[in-house]
Order: structure tokens, then C-alpha cells, then sequence
């Protein structure tokens, strides 16, 4: 979820068939690419696999988890699972990944959890919601098996990397303080998460969404041919978002919010100032600027700062004056994936 805080974020075809595409994804990483067949060489899962509407699968970011220290009422998705259930959308997943490592790391768990929720199910494929990190995770499932994917939906991703992270890795050189906050992470995480494990790594996470780490990423797994990207973030600290959040296609239950001000949460005003580097003409949610968060398909920006995207603090109101509501908000996504056919 990109709680950084407090723990101390549609182009042409480009084809795949040598090295050089690589180089072209760099240049165009969010264009629609050819994709390419996994190991086994699979396309699909087979026509005996059920059709859309397919699963809802929602990924969390940055020390993320499914339920908190085990309290089942206290959840990432602030409620959002029980409350698509009680909207007639019950095969809804929350899986927990490591809360604190790089997306590979994370994206192969995640791909795990697509894999067991299909063999239950018995769909052919999954749509993926990811807020922050977790939307890079769903990219890197989606690049790895895009016979599995209908769609990857992102919300207030630093796809092209976010100002705390080039801060924090810029700040701290010293290894041995590193290894150090690597232990406490681990320590941290082991008592609140099953996901946690030996290998997390708060730094690996990090290094990934600097700027040149999202660079990287980006060239390592650009989008795939046949999976639909979809992208939104939030803009917060009273900003109405423009031109930042223009996008022509804009979704009702977008710019139904257009005149909503978001006031930023007091726990996100040093990060918030880090974010927009003292310019407050720099559109960003606390945590993600908007540019940075653009990506696919860009439907624009909700009042929301990077807590309120998710419902939290524990289903507290997004603050006086904005009555955005992050639980409506996901039913509106959900549906309107479902007009798209997915």
C-alpha cells in the first residue's frame, strides 16, 4: 500500500521476437505488445475452462497484507471484499504476498495464488486490481502467463518509479544498516504476516521503485497482446488534478468526483512534500504522482490520498468537504470491467 511512513507507491504494437525488444519497450513500455507463450509454451487455458465474467483478484502494495496481525476485520481492502460479495460479486480474492520485497519476488507468489484461485474456480483467466506495488506485481504476472490474465487494472502505481523511493535508497548507503533494517522488517513481518519470510527484503522493494529500477522493470516486462491495462490514481492535498489527470475517456464514476478536493492525510504531508519536490503544481496522491501512475488505458484521477485509495486509516472518512468513497469506488471498477467483457 505504499504505508512508507510507516514502516520509517495506450500505444501501438511492438514485436517480441528478439533482444532488441527490450530496447523498444523501454522507449514504449506501457504500448501493447505481442505477447509471448510461456515455458510450456501455453496460450490459453484450454475451452473446457469457464468464460467471463471472470475472477476479481485484488493485489496489495507496499506492506500489504489480507488481514491484519490475523484481526479479520481489518483488511487492506478496507472491506471491499465483503462488500463486492454483498453487490452479487462473490469470486473476489485478497491473497497476501511478501510485504516487503521486489515484484518478481512478490509477482511469482502472486502468480501461485492466480494459479490455485483458477483450479478452484475452474476460469480460464483472472482480472487483476493492484494498488500501488501490487499493480507491478500483477504486471509481472500478466508478462509471465498472459494466458491467465484478462486484465490489469492499476491503481496509484509508480510505474515509472516515486521520489521516496530515489530518496530513501539515496539516504542510506551504509550495507550494514541496510542488513539491519532488512532483520527488523523480517522481524516485524513474521509476527503480523504469514507472507513474510527469510528472503523479505524492505530495500529490495525499494531499490525497484526508484526511478532507474522502474526503468528496468518496465523494459524487463512491458504489457502483452491480449491483456487490457487499465490505469487510475488519486490527487490529494486540495489539488482538482489538472491537466495531470486528463484522460479522454473518463469513466462516469470518475469524473462524477471531479469537483471532490481531497485534504491530505496528516501522516502523508512530509512525504506529500517530498513527492511534489516543494512544487504544488505536482499532481500526486502522498506517495505516487500522477504522471508517474499513468499507464495503459489512464482513466483518470478520484480525490484520494494513498490511504484513502484503500479505505484507511481502518475506514476512516477521506476528510471534510470529500464524500469519494473508496468502497462504491471498487463496486464502480468492477462493473465497469464487466461492460468492458471482462
Amino acid at each position: 500500500m505504499g504505508l512508507t511512513l510507516l514502516a520509517a507507491s495506450c500505444g501501438g504494437e511492438v514485436a517480441p521476437d528478439d533482444a532488441a525488444t527490450f530496447a523498444d519497450a523501454a522507449a514504449a513500455p506501457d504500448a501493447r505488445v505481442v505477447g509471448l507463450p510461456d515455458a510450456a509454451g501455453r496460450r490459453d487455458a484450454g475451452p473446457d475452462r469457464l468464460g467471463p465474467p471472470y475472477p476479481i483478484v485484488l493485489a496489495h502494495g507496499f506492506f500489504g497484507f489480507e488481514d491484519f496481525a490475523g484481526v479479520s476485520f481489518i483488511t487492506y481492502f478496507y472491506g471491499v471484499k465483503d462488500d463486492l460479495a454483498e453487490r452479487g460479486e462473490p469470486l473476489v480474492f485478497t491473497p497476501a504476498v511478501d510485504p516487503f520485497n521486489d515484484s518478481e519476488t512478490r509477482g511469482e507468489q502472486l502468480l501461485a495464488h492466480v494459479e490455485r484461485i483458477l483450479a478452484e474456480t475452474g476460469h480460464a483467466k483472472v482480472n487483476l486490481i493492484g494498488h500501488s506495488q501490487g499493480g507491478l506485481d500483477a504486471r509481472y504476472v500478466a508478462a509471465m502467463r498472459p494466458d491467465l490474465v484478462e486484465s490489469v487494472t492499476t491503481f496509484a502505481t509508480p510505474h515509472r518509479g516515486t521520489p521516496i523511493a530515489d530518496v530513501v535508497v539515496g539516504l542510506v548507503e551504509d550495507e550494514r544498516a541496510r542488513d539491519l533494517a532488512d532483520r527488523l522488517v523480517r522481524l516485524i513481518g513474521a509476527a503480523l504476516y504469514d507472507a513474510a519470510g527469510e528472503e523479505t527484503s524492505v530495500f529490495a522493494s525499494l531499490r525497484q521503485l526508484s526511478t532507474p529500477g522502474m526503468d528496468e522493470f518496465n523494459a524487463r516486462y512491458p504489457n502483452q497482446e491480449g491483456i487490457a491495462y487499465y490505469s487510475l490514481t488519486g490527487r490529494s492535498d486540495r489539488h482538482d488534478g489538472d491537466p495531470d489527470c486528463d484522460a479522454p475517456d473518463r469513466p462516469r464514476f470518475v469524473y462524477t468526483h471531479d469537483r471532490d478536493l481531497d485534504p491530505i492525510e496528516p501522516l502523508l504531508d512530509i512525504a506529500e512534500q517530498i513527492v511534489d519536490g516543494g512544487s504544488a503544481d505536482i499532481v500526486n496522491d502522498g506517495l505516487v504522482r500522477v504522471r508517474d501512475a499513468r499507464w495503459g488505458r489512464f482513466l483518470g484521477c478520484v480525490p484520494a490520498d494513498h490511504f484513502d485509495e484503500i479505505g484507511h486509516l481502518f475506514g476512516d472518512s477521506p476528510g471534510r468537504g470529500n464524500d469519494w468513497d473508496h468502497q462504491a469506488f471498487y463496486a464502480d471498477l468492477v462493473a465497469y470491467l464487466r461492460t468492458q467483457g471482462h
